[in-house]
């Protein structure tokens, strides 16, 4: 059991193994911000349609594409491509949450 141990614990990944690994996390989290970019800005959009009361219909079609657009992709991305990318790309949309949130608040 002591010798499964260090075989467990231990992150023994070589630096040739390394790299490839995080461009690929660097690239599923930029596509995860440009997902979460479009996707915010079109609650952003949604938002000032039910505020300003122009067509409930548009409005209601608009939410339930935004989370068919993004429940689709997301789970696109989990079984074609596993845990590491669905998590960057999440990182990435709330990393764009974040960086609109502090651009659209007032000063």
């Amino acid at each position: 059991m002591a010798m499964d141990a260090q075989a467990m614990t231990a992150f023994n990944l070589p630096l040739q193994d390394l790299i490839p690994l995080l461009l690929a996390s660097g690239a599923w989290l930029t596509a995860g911000a440009a997902i979460g970019v479009l996707y915010f800005l079109a609650l952003r959009w949604n938002v000032q349609i039910f505020a300003t009361g122009r067509s409930v219909l548009l409005a209601v079609a608009l939410q339930f594409a935004r989370f068919a657009v993004m429940a689709g992709l997301l789970t696109i991305v989990a079984l074609e491509f596993g845990a590491l990318p669905l998590l960057a790309a999440t990182g990435g949309i709330l990393m764009a949450r974040t960086m609109l949130l502090r651009w659209g608040a007032p000063p």
